[in-house]
């Protein structure tokens, strides 16, 4: 796919045009890029679901069950399972996030029969032996134990707590210490046959490789499947907590702060203008007023940043930053002060401008190895997108008027009140 370096008009290249939607003989569904300037083969696919059907009690269960597809599967070990990747230069990899498990595959176009193969052994027959189970999940708790005096760690896992009581996106994604030793084998099978189905499958390939041979080898890979997941319903949640500080100490000699509140749904009218308002904020570019306010001006911070997340369920505006104990008040003084001024004021026309220009040329950059093509490829599909979309987006935020970032911004920053979680010992908060 032609990574565009222009600021895309109505005149650019469709990216959409690129993409085939194939359709396998057994009735599975993805989403082509050919390309034979390189011999490779990007895939990746998303299962629907992901660490939001964790019982409740058991976070981390999911996080698990990705970290043991690749130890051993059909025929092999888990040491022989590595070995014959490596031997045929074939690189596999499986994550879960909130909403889906994720899985990759790269191989070189000469070994795809093989690499194939290989993805059809670790989804369909991965052994998930006792021992190894034992080990993984040892591994993920001597993770967890470096991280306990992790100011930054500590900060977002406190901030989703509060965020989302009572929910999945409130536990910790790869569970606890508390939780990790209860989880059991049977727990990690019963949660693959629950969610490891063709219906929740979502898939994206790029790379030297035509239709037809794609669709023989998804049926392949994900024919044996069931036809349909048992996902459990997850209900829509509101951020909370707005308003509210918490402190957790720590004797360390900078403060980690995460602060946020209620975001805006990617489905919403708004998303788009809310996108470009929060770019203004703190989009990670020198130009947004966090930076400029925080760092430039102040000296109050190295790094500051605010984000849109557009989970499934719930949507939040997030961001954070670390700084002295002694100017933490100061620093989120600072950062309440310019929500504020853009709740009440919305961005200038500079700003606005600027904003949409980075974000419509930046987009090129998802384009530019066919890994990442095949993962935002595979990403859209999961959040729901069609392939309008890669031509459409970008359109979208173009389109944004001053009026639509003003009212965007009331609606995303409101009344300014924050959740905040600060790590150290910060003075007078």
């Amino acid at each position: 796919m032609t990574a565009y370096t222009k600021t895309e008009t109505q005149d650019a290249p469709s990216r959409a045009e690129r993409v085939q939607i194939v359709k396998s003989p057994g009735g599975l569904t993805a989403w082509l890029v050919e390309d034979y300037a390189v011999p490779l083969v990007a895939l990746e696919f998303a299962l629907l679901g992901g660490a939001a059907q964790d019982p409740k009690g058991k976070p981390g269960l999911a996080t698990l069950l990705a970290g043991m597809l690749d130890e051993g599967a059909g025929p092999y070990d888990s040491d022989g399972f590595h070995r014959a990747l490596e031997e045929y230069a074939v690189e596999l990899s499986f994550s879960a996030d909130r909403d889906f498990i994720s899985g990759r595959m790269q191989t070189l176009a000469r070994n795809k029969e093989q690499a194939f193969e290989f993805l059809r052994l670790a989804v369909t027959q991965a052994r998930i032996e006792e021992e190894d189970f034992e080990r993984v999940k040892g591994q993920v708790t001597a993770s967890l134990r470096r991280e306990l005096n992790d100011p930054d760690h500590a900060a977002s896992r406190a901030f989703r707590a509060y965020a989302y009581p009572d929910h999945p996106y409130g536990t910790p994604l790869r569970g606890s210490l508390e939780t990790l030793p209860s989880i059991a084998r049977s727990e990690v099978l019963d949660a693959r046959a629950a969610t490891f189905a063709r219906d929740s499958l979502r898939i994206a390939a790029v790379g030297a490789i035509d239709a037809q041979t794609l669709g023989k080898y998804l049926d392949q890979a994900f024919g044996a499947l069931p036809a349909k997941a048992s996902l459990v319903p997850v209900p829509d949640v509101v951020f909370s907590g707005e308003g509210s500080r918490h402190v957790i100490d720590l004797d360390v000699p900078q403060s980690t702060i995460r602060f946020g509140r209620q975001g805006i749904a990617r489905r919403d009218e708004d998303f788009m203008p809310a996108t470009v308002v929060n770019h203004v904020l703190g989009g990670g570019v020198f130009s947004a007023r966090l930076f400029r306010e925080v760092r430039e001006k102040r000296g109050l911070a190295y790094s500051v940043y605010s984000r849109l997340v557009d989970q499934e369920h719930g949507s939040m505006l997030w961001g954070g930053t670390s700084t002295k104990n002694e100017r933490a008040a100061e620093s989120m003084q600072v950062i309440e002060a310019e929500i504020r001024s853009l709740a009440d004021q919305g961005p200038s026309e500079e700003e606005l401008e600027k904003a949409k220009k980075y974000l419509i040329g930046s987009y090129a950059l998802r384009f530019d190895t066919s890994t990442k093509i095949a993962g935002h490829l595979a990403r859209l599909q999961a959040e729901g997108y069609g392939l309008d979309y890669l031509d459409e987006r970008n359109k979208l935020i173009a389109a944004v008027t001053l009026e639509d970032a003003k009212r965007a911004a009331k609606r995303l920053f409101g009344d300014g009140s924050l959740l905040v979680t600060l790590v150290g010992r910060p003075v007078g908060m």
